[in-house]
């Protein structure tokens, strides 16, 4: 019987270490996560382009937007063109 409480208790331990771990990730992984969709975000919507000349912010977004859409569909030919071999 004695080893029963002792159980308890370091399963106790054990969830207290585990809700710590939690809290001192979760806020790293969730700012991380956030502040790369931001850059990418801005990057595609072209916030490092001149504000002031509007021709260039959207050059700057079509041609990054077509730059992926290129990206996307030589990938998806070349994912078809192996999965044919």
């Amino acid at each position: 019987m004695t080893g029963r409480p002792q159980d308890q208790e370091r399963r106790d331990e054990a969830e207290a270490i585990l809700r710590r771990v939690r809290q001192e990730t979760e806020p790293q992984i969730g700012l991380s996560a956030e502040r790369m969709s931001q850059g990418v975000r801005r990057h595609f919507w072209g916030g490092d382009a001149d504000p002031a000349d509007r021709i260039e912010v959207w050059g700057t977004r079509i041609g990054r937007l077509a730059g992926l859409a290129a990206f996307c569909g030589l990938a998806a030919y070349l994912a078809v063109s192996l999965m044919a071999q």
